[in-house]
């Protein structure tokens, strides 16, 4: 008896009902979702560190303006939450935005529900990642950068050959804490339809009337999705280790 037989098997005679196991269609629906999960974290947490190296390098420049417009939007970010974020950008911003036209000619939206979820999301965790790397900027040695510069480097290859590596070191554990929480983060696009792995499980469970086996399936991926980023991102700090320093 294959893993799918046993499973249709358990919902015929006991009423367990896994049905994204041994259901094509449900099956098909729940790993679109995954993959749109993985896909939407992956790239709004590539865009969040970009941002965030952005962020604390203006900080450091000696422009007041810059300075005050990067603090603004951190502490805007910082202390809204995320889903009226999320809301904002599609519904305020989005309705702003002039129609554009599909493949087949129909009016369609310029930035679509998954690009808003990306904008938002990037921006969101963004703010954070410009504290850590500010802070992981700043617990480098001051000494250090002089050293740089009495070599020969301008201010700018000291930052970016001596005094990056060495934060990146010093505030790893942080960014990996906040990328871990923009995964969780994500769940939230179901709120504008964004076809991610809570969307997929509600529309499952709406449909097989199995609530407690979907969600179960679904907390499963989620703690699968997570351990595996947590397991890259502790390889990624073992690999950066330098002994015999620390800040």
């Amino acid at each position: 008896m294959g893993i799918e037989e046993f499973f249709r098997m358990l919902a015929d005679t006991h009423g367990i009902n896994v049905s994204v196991i041994y259901d094509d269609y449900d099956r098909t629906r729940f790993l679109h979702g995954f993959w749109t999960t993985t896909w939407l974290s992956l790239v709004a947490g590539g865009l969040s560190v970009v941002i965030g190296l952005a962020g604390a390098a203006a900080l450091a420049t000696p422009s007041r303006p810059l300075r005050w417009i990067v603090r603004c939007y951190v502490e805007l970010f910082r202390n809204t939450p995320p889903l009226v974020q999320l809301l904002f950008f599609y519904f305020a911003i989005g309705g702003m935005l002039p129609m554009a036209r599909d493949a087949r000619g129909d009016a369609a939206p310029l930035i679509s529900n998954t690009g808003w979820a990306i904008v938002s999301f990037s921006l969101f965790a963004g703010a954070f990642n410009v504290e850590i790397f500010r802070s992981g900027l700043e617990a480098v040695p001051r000494a250090t950068g002089e050293a740089a510069e009495a070599l020969g480097y301008t201010r700018l290859q000291a930052l970016r050959y001596v005094g990056l590596p060495l934060a990146l070191r010093v505030c790893l554990p942080a960014l990996g804490n906040n990328l871990v929480n923009l995964v969780k983060t994500t769940s939230l696009a179901y709120a504008i339809a964004v076809p991610e792995l809570l969307y997929a499980a509600a529309q499952i469970w709406s449909e097989s009337m199995n609530v407690r086996e979907t969600m179960n399936v679904l907390l499963l991926a989620y703690i699968v999705l997570i351990a595996v980023l947590v397991w890259a991102l502790e390889r990624w700090e073992r690999a950066l280790r330098l002994p015999g320093w620390s800040p």
